[in-house]
């Protein structure tokens, strides 16, 4: 979801996204799945939610979950809080895709999907081009990975999303998830080099069909993976959506830095801070294997002043939560491949490719705004780089509320969000 640490430890602990959009949701029946559209010309797309359970979402990024209730119609609650928003769907057919969405009928689209196997950077990989109705040309983009450990495929759904705008998407599973073989790795140099190889399967699949503008768009880690991709075998564009150009451990740094400034601590606080984050990078750099003792001193050291309990960081929580032989012996695996001191910033200054970034204003686990200040040194020396914030949006470009223990609950996607997208990727940047 950056987070190349977060999302993954996340996964391992179970729960730890329950306020927010799940890492992995169980998929829905196939039938149900798809871009609808209503009667009145609006889209309405329908995927896979919790178990037994679907999630709609509309191109202004309303979302919200749905369950079947015992008289058949399902009944939404507003984005991933329990509360009911009023919201309801009755699939009349759901072979034929005949529904009512809040009482006015619906039809899905007959968007186009071919399944494929292709060989990747020595393993082979899974992946589907999703294409928009008709014969026509259209641009098309490859969707690169985040940290987690769950099937693209399965799961993405701005594959029907951007397909019902009349754009190709292809989507792939990661190594080691889904349907790939190999084995799962957050080593960029090798997920973008699989990216290289989705790109030629996209444009094979989709054939004379592929026309105009073909790029990448890479969530979270993805913001890494994809232009580095782009920079070995040219592209069109990219899109990077809440990714970063700092390195992981600059990341959790920074986060935590962002920790303390939300809180209201100031500059004195964020240096104390600043050594809880000197210890979790040791641990990191050691391979889980060392600087355990060091974590130990700070938090006794610090455990009991009044900003402690506030420190999150990306990976810093875990770390802080964790047992150590738990750590040792399942953090290994689990981020096999982390370049923790990876440095994007030479791909980026001699990339000439059109790039977009989107970020959100209130991400605790990437913060933007060393990245933003990077990104404008390198706009200023002439790199084609446009940047957005949506000021109100957290990691995976999602508003929230804070629920009644203090948790961030999310909410829906910032409206402008997804057009941004369809605008850059159809017709390239704004003049």
């Amino acid at each position: 979801m950056s987070i190349t640490v977060g999302l993954a430890l996340a996964a391992f602990h179970a729960g730890v996204l329950a306020a927010g959009p799940a890492a992995s949701e169980a998929p829905a029946a196939p039938c149900h799945t798809g871009g609808y559209r209503l009667v009145d010309g609006s889209a309405l797309d329908l995927g896979p939610g919790a178990a037994g359970a679907l999630r709609w979402r509309r191109p202004d990024g309303q979302t919200g979950a749905l369950a079947r209730q015992a008289d058949g119609v399902w009944t939404s609650t507003l984005g991933w809080t329990d509360r009911p928003d009023g919201h309801r769907l009755t699939v009349v057919d759901c072979e034929r895709g005949e529904i009512l969405f809040d009482g006015m009928p619906g039809k899905r689209r007959p968007l186009m999907q071919i399944d494929t196997r292709f060989q990747g950077s020595g393993t082979t990989l899974h992946g589907r081009l999703t294409l928009p109705p008709g014969d026509g040309r259209v641009p098309l983009v490859v969707l690169v990975h985040g940290a987690e450990r769950s099937s693209a495929v399965e799961s993405y759904s701005l594959q029907r999303e951007l397909a019902s705008q009349g754009i190709g998407v292809f989507a792939y599973d990661k190594r080691g998830t889904g349907k790939s073989g190999g084995r799962y790795t957050q080593n960029y140099l090798t997920l973008a080099t699989d990216a290289v190889h989705a790109m030629r399967e996209a444009k094979r699949l989709a054939g004379r069909r592929a026309g105009g503008r073909i790029g990448y768009q890479g969530g979270s880690q993805g913001g890494w993976v994809a232009p580095l991709a782009a920079k070995i075998e040219p592209a069109d564009f990219v899109i990077v959506s809440f990714g970063l150009a700092v390195s992981p451990l600059e990341e959790d740094r920074e986060a935590i830095a962002f920790d303390m400034e939300r809180a209201g601590f100031d500059a004195g606080v964020q240096r104390k801070a600043s050594d809880i984050a000197d210890a979790t990078a040791a641990i990191v750099e050691s391979d889980f294997t060392d600087g355990f003792e060091q974590l130990e001193a700070v938090k006794a050291k610090y455990g009991n002043e009044p900003w402690f309990p506030f420190v999150r960081g990306n990976f810093t929580s875990y770390l802080l939560t964790t047992p150590e032989s738990v750590v040792r012996r399942d953090f290994p695996a689990l981020l096999e491949g982390v370049p923790a001191h990876y440095d994007p910033m030479p791909v980026l200054a001699n990339l000439d490719v059109p790039q977009l970034w989107i970020f959100g204003g209130q991400d605790r686990d990437a913060p933007p705004f060393e990245t933003l200040r990077r990104l404008d040194v390198l706009k200023r020396a002439g790199r084609p780089i446009t940047t957005a914030t949506f000021p109100q949006a957290d990691h995976g470009m999602y508003e929230f509320e804070i629920d009644s223990k203090g948790e961030r609950v999310s909410t829906r996607q910032p409206e402008g969000y997804l057009q941004m997208m369809v605008n850059f990727i159809k017709q390239g940047p704004a003049d």
